[in-house]
């Protein structure tokens, strides 16, 4: 079946007299002619990693390319590294099944254009058959990656013994979950699934699946390849988006462990990072965007405890918001009067204004160290619920 493409390939590439590049309907390369110049950085990467990233997804959504029946032509965009393009989309009846793509330098005529769509259309058959294999093959994955969180242990067990057994896995035992969010929209599922497949490749063969759900992307990782850190900053990179990452768990079928944690994780990442003095602090550039479960302290406690605000400390939901701010910084501060005022930007004298009315608000003693503790937990239980 790869052949018969790669033969159909190479004939549209002599017939038109350059390179083209074939990719599948989520704009993953399929096959592709001999290169040879204009070559931009794009389709120099996507041939190496046979994926492009979410940026150049991105932009071509912009043209609509998925719902097109006609040729599309795209400019170049330097910042990309993204030479003009004609874009040549595939259909069988209302399937779309992939692109076919030319480097638009020189430009292509009308002529052209016009041989290159009679041409495509030559393509149908051979991309139908490579999407209905890579779908039925997809579909086995994502059905046995969803049996990995299901509730009941036996559904589980077996799930990784059919991920095991179908070899999409190189064993079972130690692996880590990483999860990355999905906007409700068409181009961000696909976006993600491109990442995530990319992430993939990085990671080895046979030491990830993943599974794209409507608000999260999944990433199985088994240990052996590259670590749960870099794996996430890959795929952070990739994604343009947060990633979290849970414990590893000692086997497949205990993952379902390991992806709430990276759920929670991202989401507690996410929301300290939204502002206030708790925001994220981005210790290495390279895994800024790497929320790591075993690494956020007493927020997991109160996750796994799952005790509201108003347990913790009644008196905090009396509070408004610019007292709550200044009370958590001065409380992260360990008390330091002047290392708060110098944060929030504030004169000392407004700063114990405040903490004194938060105080008389919450009907605290700010003196009192097991009540500081409990103002201190309640506020950060507040950052989580917002």
């Amino acid at each position: 079946m790869r052949d018969e493409l790669q033969l159909l390939v190479d004939r549209i590439a002599d017939r038109m007299g350059r390179p083209v590049l074939v990719e599948d309907r989520r704009q993953r390369v399929v096959c592709y002619s001999a290169q040879a110049e204009p070559l931009d950085d794009v389709r120099r990467n996507s041939i190496l990693r046979r994926s492009t990233t979410s940026e150049v997804i991105g932009f071509f959504a912009r043209f609509e390319i998925t719902r097109a029946r006609h040729p599309v032509r795209t400019p170049a965009e330097p910042t990309l590294g993204l030479l003009p393009r004609v874009c040549v989309p595939v259909w069988h009846s209302d399937l779309l099944l992939g692109f076919v793509w030319f480097v638009d330098s020189p430009a292509l005529s009308a002529a052209d254009v016009s041989r290159a769509v009679g041409l495509a259309e030559d393509l149908a058959l051979a991309l139908y058959r490579v999407n209905l294999l890579g779908e039925l093959t997809a579909r086995r994955e994502a059905d046995a990656v969803r049996g990995l969180l299901a509730d009941d242990p036996a559904v589980r067990a077996d799930a990784a013994t059919k991920i095991v057994g179908a070899d999409m896995l190189e064993s079972d035992g130690p692996c880590t979950a990483l999860v990355v969010s999905v906007d409700p929209t068409a181009e961000s599922a696909a976006a993600v699934e491109q990442a995530l497949v990319a992430t993939r490749r990085y990671c080895g063969h046979r030491y990830a699946v993943h599974l794209v759900r409507p608000t999260q992307g999944l990433l199985l990782l088994r240990s052996g390849s590259v670590s749960p850190a870099d794996a996430a900053a890959h795929l952070a990179e990739q994604a343009g988006s947060v990633v979290g990452v849970g414990d590893s768990v000692a086997r497949l079928a205990d993952v379902h462990q390991s992806v709430t944690q990276a759920a929670d994780a991202r989401q507690i990442t996410v929301t300290r990072a939204s502002g206030g003095p708790d925001r994220l602090r981005n210790r290495d550039p390279q895994h800024s965007r790497v929320a790591m479960w075993s690494q956020l302290g007493v927020y997991r406690v109160l996750v796994a405890a799952g005790l509201t605000a108003s347990e913790l400390h009644p008196g905090v939901d009396r509070l408004p918001a610019d007292l709550a701010a200044t009370l958590e910084a001065y409380l992260d501060l360990a008390g330091d009067a002047a290392a708060t005022a110098a944060q929030l930007r504030i004169h000392r004298t407004t700063l114990y204004y405040r903490l004194s009315r938060a105080a008389e608000l919450c009907r605290a003693d700010l003196r009192d160290g097991l009540q500081r503790l409990q103002l201190h937990l309640a506020l950060k239980a507040t950052r989580l619920r917002n």
